[in-house]
């Protein structure tokens, strides 16, 4: 793990493994791609590139289904979203909540966008749309249990390779999920609210997105002190997006959707094609910061 950075609107210099491995590809030096896939059976899909990453939709093709709440417990149904791929192996899999009074059309987007990158996706409603951040937390795992064991899209999934996300309190919510359940691969709240602000249990790989004008969960009383919170020791990062507010994972966003496919990708699929989008990190007009802890090896 090496110190965390920070990146204001240019992203900073940095010699890894990675630039070493791009001279020795150039060279002819490396490995056939169908070797690299060997190493790790997890990766789905092409080499990434900004284009692919910024696009509406990724290389897979996908499908969706409806959940009712009616055939689940613990969480109050919602939308599934996976690969129809049958030639891939099974997936990662993330569950993902809408904010305090919001449906999960709110931030529907999200689905069939990041099940296009390869992972089985479901966006639940919550059983109440008053419930509070521990609350959404539970249910968020409530839904992936139901993804692993119960829904018809179970044998496409890799059940040791689970996430959480959420926008406003589902984020805070996320935040309570990774502290419940340590095995998760990864976790992303958006724009997260929480009246804890301490999260030193986190050992989740967890990657947090603010917005710079938010006035419901300012940055300066969420995220940051969140993000600060977690240990060192863990993998993290922080995104926060320039004149944004609270509201902005709820209009098509290319650097939420760009960085969470990424972040997705090198913790849920262990694939180390991704660490460039992630270290040094996005930057440009967009951009108000970005931190991270830049993965290790």
């Amino acid at each position: 793990m090496s110190a965390p950075t920070t990146t204001r609107t240019r992203p900073l210099a940095r010699v890894t493994r990675l630039a070493v491995a791009t001279v020795l590809a150039a060279a002819g030096v490396l490995a056939a791609a169908p070797a690299q896939a060997a190493d790790n059976p997890y990766e789905r899909g092409p080499a990434p590139t900004a284009a692919l990453l910024e696009a509406s939709r990724g290389p897979f093709a996908t499908a969706s289904q409806s959940v009712s709440s009616l055939s689940v417990s613990g969480f109050g149904g919602g939308v599934i979203y996976y690969p129809t791929s049958t030639s891939e192996g099974t997936f990662g899999a993330i569950a993902i909540s809408p904010g305090y009074t919001a449906a999960w059309s709110s931030i529907s987007w999200l689905g069939p966008r990041i099940a296009s990158h390869g992972f089985v996706v479901i966006g639940i409603e919550t059983n109440s749309r008053l419930d509070q951040p521990d609350s959404r937390g539970r249910q968020l795992l409530a839904a992936l249990d139901y993804l692993v064991q119960r829904s018809s899209v179970r044998g496409r999934i890799d059940g040791t390779r689970l996430a959480v996300a959420g926008h406003s309190m589902g984020g805070g919510g996320s935040l309570e999920a990774a502290v419940s359940r340590p095995a998760l691969q990864a976790a992303v709240p958006i724009a997260p609210w929480n009246l804890d602000k301490t999260w030193s249990d986190v050992r989740v790989p967890t990657l947090i997105i603010g917005g710079e004008s938010d006035s419901i969960a300012p940055v300066s009383s969420h995220s940051v002190p969140f993000y600060n919170s977690i240990p060192a020791s863990s993998e993290k990062a922080y995104l926060e997006l320039n004149g944004a507010s609270h509201f902005f994972p709820q209009t098509v966003n290319t650097p939420t959707g760009r960085q969470m496919v990424a972040w997705l990708k090198r913790f849920v699929d262990n694939d180390t094609r991704y660490e460039p989008f992630l270290c040094p990190g996005p930057s440009g007009f967009e951009i108000e910061e970005y931190r991270n802890t830049c993965p290790s090896a």
